[in-house]
């Protein structure tokens, strides 16, 4: 047996020295540790992310780069020979006045959804926030997010019950207020209009929700002591409540922009497009996004309608860049 004199000397490291990263290891080590490291957690956090990116390359990417390509050709579905035909099409695009004023029906129709969705989504959830009790909150919540999550085509088709000449319920309420009865989807000046109300009823619960989330992160603490100090609702609203949802705001503003210009499906429905006749009455509700479809499916042009969808990509890729180019002079973020 081996004696505790006869046993090799231990070297003991200084106090200090332990929790050193040099003590004991390599540097070249525990760097390549640390890249072992990073490297399984890129590994997994792309393998992770590769269906969606598959999804997105083969559903969005791909077929949009081959959009921008054949907006290029003469190109057409059961036509096997194709020919470029550089900017011809967009020349031919830009010399129709039924696009112009697809156009000018698409901007009318964002120009008037975006302040009434921001002023009745707004609207409402502070009176969601304020006047609701918290026992009840979720269900008037779920109450205001329904219309959302229902099928657009569905409620299209229950709006053009109610908007009916003859026995809809919006010419029952007018002539019950003794006020005359109109013809909404039968008249050129009521169509786009009814669409609208349409669209608005159908959207307003998701961006109230947008809403609520963003007066979730307005400090309380800020708003007693304005109350304390005797500041009105008014000035609460404009001084603390409304800068702070400036960011809530603004991204309110760029999903409105984007869903109004692509807006297709309720105008599709609601102007009879199953059986003929989209977009009417007289072009009334031809919006951009409808007569991209048109062209493509109806009239055969499918070269045609691709520059149409790209002219329509860079219209709300300016309208984008220009409201946040905006927003960084009005925008407050805390």
């Amino acid at each position: 047996m081996t004696t505790v004199e006869q046993r090799a000397p231990v070297a003991l490291a200084p106090v200090g020295e332990v929790g050193r990263p040099g003590w004991g290891h390599r540097p070249g080590s525990v760097k390549m540790a640390r890249r072992i490291r990073s490297l399984k957690d890129h590994l997994v956090a792309y393998g992770l992310l590769s269906p969606a990116i598959v999804v997105f390359a083969i559903f969005f990417y791909l077929p949009a780069i081959y959009l921008v390509y054949i907006s290029f050709f003469h190109w057409g579905v059961l036509s096997s020979a194709t020919q470029f035909v550089g900017l011809q099409n967009f020349r031919r695009l830009f010399a129709q006045p039924l696009f112009w004023h697809s156009l000018a029906t698409s901007g009318y129709y964002t120009l008037v959804m975006i302040p009434a969705t921001v002023l009745l989504a707004l609207g409402i959830a502070l009176v969601l926030r304020e006047a609701v009790t918290a026992r009840r909150g979720g269900v008037w919540r779920a109450a205001v997010f329904l219309p959302h999550v229902t099928p657009v085509v569905a409620t299209s088709i229950i709006w053009i019950w109610i908007f009916n000449p003859q026995f809809g319920l919006a010419n029952f309420v007018l002539t019950s207020l003794h006020l005359p009865a109109l013809g909404w989807l039968d008249t050129t000046a009521w169509a786009l209009p009814a669409v609208m109300i349409d669209s608005l009823w159908h959207s307003l619960g998701l961006y109230v929700v947008i809403f609520l989330a963003g007066l979730a992160n307005v400090p309380r603490d800020l708003v007693e002591v304005a109350r304390l100090d005797g500041a009105r609702r008014r000035r609460i609203f404009w001084r603390i409540i409304w800068p702070l949802l400036s960011p809530t705001t603004f991204f309110v503003v760029i999903l409105a922009t984007v869903n109004s210009w692509q807006a297709f499906s309720q105008i599709y429905t609601m102007t009879g497009g199953p059986h003929g006749g989209a977009g009417g009455p007289a072009f009334s509700t031809t919006t951009d996004s409808l007569l991209v479809y048109q062209t493509a499916f109806s009239f055969d042009h499918f070269s045609l309608a691709s520059a149409m969808a790209l002219v329509l990509f860079v219209i709300i890729l300016v309208l984008t860049l220009l409201q946040k180019w905006i927003s960084n002079k009005v925008v407050f973020y805390r």
